[in-house]
């Protein structure tokens, strides 16, 4: 059989094998659409169109559900290549994204309207949809990718993490986000990988929907994970999920244990970039429970070591021809096993010598009782540190365990302990959210 050419393509074979199977399951109010249903309503998405969107950017923003799917499809029926924007950001927001990453239309609270920008010229052969960074370190920027990268990118996920056709994905993270295009999105479309929508993150919520629909997969974020093992549940609220995938933000060791010890599920540690798509997994969920890397290269994935604690990744997925270094420092063992070190461009001067902030809240999460940590410059006296620590721990035992651990210039001068850190919409750590804390 030959392989599909386009993300279309792969959709309308999936279709083809069996129209009447369930694709997707929506949440409050509860609703199940086959495969030929979803189908349909991307066609009808599509004839609404004018035929002025060909060949253009058309940027959109949807919750999980239907009617992503339904924008996402007409738009690549209309030959159109699709944006997919953050829901969650206001509608003046969305617009403006839509402008900064070059969309000619933008389809913002079911309407579609230009931004303004001259139409793209039908010359050059348009990519199959656009990534958006978060924008969380930057300006968030456009990252084209073809329809052969997309669906490399879910081959090289779904071979690695052994997810089948038959199995159902318990869909929580965004559909528009990296980690939701490549582990929900493309193996609905490729292989015909069936979602179930959770329309809130709320524990209870996410057991009962599962015990419902009986999921078999859970790509998460470590702090779902956390809340999930912190929750009053039962011990087999999640007893039809046979994987659980950690992604987005690294995973607490501490965190891993308890989701682990709680219902007898090892997190496996999953880690890409925007621009590569997939790069690591750790197959057995040993090494995350360990805190000892996030895995091994990805199947059709090559991670080469650079100096500098850099990395560099080749595969099929990548966006750029000759690779891509992500900006993470990491560092590859023997073994094959790849230990994230932090973001790079993080040194600092803090009494006379260089620190790295990075390998400060690794030494920091490593502590008992400490589940994730954020350092930067004290806001008031920049010779200082200042940090934010998400614990249990009251101040003066904090005090105490930091004293006895830390070098005293290494030790934060101002502490702001919390409960949780404040996270984006993509389920990452909020830097300004971060840093507006340590100004209080």
């Amino acid at each position: 059989m030959l392989e599909p050419t386009s993300l279309l393509s792969a959709w309308n074979a999936t279709v083809a094998r069996s129209p009447s199977a369930p694709a997707l399951i929506e949440s409050g109010p509860e609703r199940t659409y086959t495969r030929a249903a979803l189908d349909a309503l991307a066609t009808d998405f599509a004839s609404a169109l004018p035929a002025s969107v060909s060949r253009q950017r058309v940027a959109f923003a949807l919750p999980n559900g239907a009617a992503w799917f339904a924008a996402f499809l007409g738009l690549l029926r209309a030959e159109a290549t699709p944006v997919p924007l953050d829901p969650t950001e206001t509608a003046q927001r969305q617009h403006e994204l839509a402008r900064s990453v070059r969309a000619s239309f933008a389809w913002v609270n079911g309407e579609l309207s230009p931004t303004s920008l001259p139409l793209r010229s039908s010359r050059h052969p348009a990519p199959g949809l656009i990534k958006v960074t978060s924008g969380t370190s930057g300006t968030p920027k456009a990252i084209p990718f073809t329809h052969a990268q997309m669906l490399a990118d879910g081959r090289h996920i779904c071979v690695t993490m052994g997810i089948l056709p038959d199995d159902i994905n318990l869909a929580i993270i965004p559909f528009g986000h990296s980690y939701g295009l490549g582990n929900l999105v493309v193996p609905l479309l490729a292989q015909g990988t069936a979602l179930v929508c959770a329309d809130t993150p709320l524990p209870h919520a996410l057991a009962a929907l599962a015990t419902r629909h009986r999921p078999t997969v859970f790509p998460a974020v470590p702090a779902l994970l956390r809340a999930l093992a912190e929750a009053d549940l039962t011990l087999d609220a999640f007893r039809s999920i046979r994987t659980v995938i950690s992604a987005g933000s690294a995973l607490p060791a501490a965190t891993g244990q308890a989701f682990y010890q709680k219902f007898g599920l090892k997190p496996h540690s999953f880690y890409g970039s925007t621009e590569t798509g997939g790069i690591a997994y750790d197959s057995t969920g040993d090494d995350t429970l360990q805190g000892l890397g996030v895995g091994r290269a990805l199947q059709g994935v090559t991670i080469t070591q650079r100096p500098r604690d850099r990395i560099h990744v080749s595969s099929a997925a990548v966006s750029r021809r000759n690779g891509h270094r992500p900006a993470d420092r990491a560092r590859l063992q023997p073994d094959g096993r790849l230990v994230l070190l932090g973001r790079t461009g993080r040194m600092l001067k803090v009494g006379g010598r260089r620190l790295d902030l990075g390998d400060l809240e690794a030494e920091l999460r490593r502590l008992p009782g400490i589940l994730d940590a954020f350092v930067a410059p004290h806001p008031d006296e920049p010779e200082h540190l200042a940090a934010v620590l998400a614990t249990p721990l009251s101040p003066l035992p904090l005090r105490v365990l930091l004293r006895a651990q830390l070098a005293p210039w290494k030790t934060p001068r101002r502490i702001v302990a919390v409960a949780a850190f404040p996270l984006t919409p993509r389920g990452k750590p909020d830097p300004a959210a971060l840093r507006a804390l340590l100004l209080k």
